[in-house]
């Protein structure tokens, strides 16, 4: 396969992991009462946090997987609690701030920008696993460079999207934010059941066996 064909299958591949049309949303209702200032802001670190995570993932994750003792399973497990009570607390309306100072919305954007954005809305367990993966089958050091190209042209699109979904919030209004809040909510929590039993599920047969 020619480097353009490569790139585009990894390209694709890292595109539907991270899935920046369906993190939208959550962006959206996590950040719908921050300026635009903090929204880009939170849009960009969380964009950063993902591009280390995954850079780092796709050339130590082997040996920090193999260190800790950790499995992807095991990364599924935590990332579909998580994905839980986040979509819980959506579904409640919870995540929306009405008032805030500008100290708490400092804290507020550096805490979600990390968690659950960055790590793991962005930079998921497919997400990381398909680097490991992808890192350990690249025999070339340009096969290893096209990785991490299209890790960060992915990533160039999330934060092209955040930016995009800025806009869509003054248009929807805030009852909008409030009806899109509650149904990605649903759509997060069926998102973390899946995650979790497809994490547990490896454990449960070993268990049986």
């Amino acid at each position: 396969m020619d480097q353009f064909t490569i790139i585009l299958l990894y390209f694709t591949s890292f595109f539907t992991l991270m899935n920046p049309i369906g993190t939208m949303p959550v962006y959206l209702t996590m950040t719908a009462d921050l300026t635009k200032k903090e929204r880009r802001s939170t849009a960009i670190k969380a964009v950063l946090t993902a591009t280390f995570a995954l850079v780092l993932f796709a050339f130590l994750g082997k040996y920090l997987f193999d260190f800790f003792g950790i499995s992807v399973s095991g990364l599924k497990v935590v990332g579909g609690i998580l994905f839980f009570f986040i979509g819980f607390d959506m579904l409640n309306a919870r995540l929306s701030r009405i008032k805030m100072t500008k100290k708490e919305a400092e804290k507020y954007v550096d805490d979600i920008s990390i968690t659950p954005l960055g790590i793991p809305m962005i930079a998921g367990p497919g997400a990381i696993t398909n680097a490991i993966v992808l890192m350990g089958d690249a025999d070339s050091f340009t096969d290893k460079a096209l990785v991490i190209i299209s890790i960060l042209l992915v990533l160039l699109v999330v934060l092209l999207v955040f930016f995009g979904a800025v806009g869509i919030t003054r248009f929807i209004g805030d009852k909008g934010n409030k009806i899109m809040m509650k149904l990605m909510g649903l759509i997060v929590m069926v998102i973390a059941v899946e995650f979790f039993f497809s994490g547990i599920t490896p454990y449960v047969k070993a268990m049986l066996q």
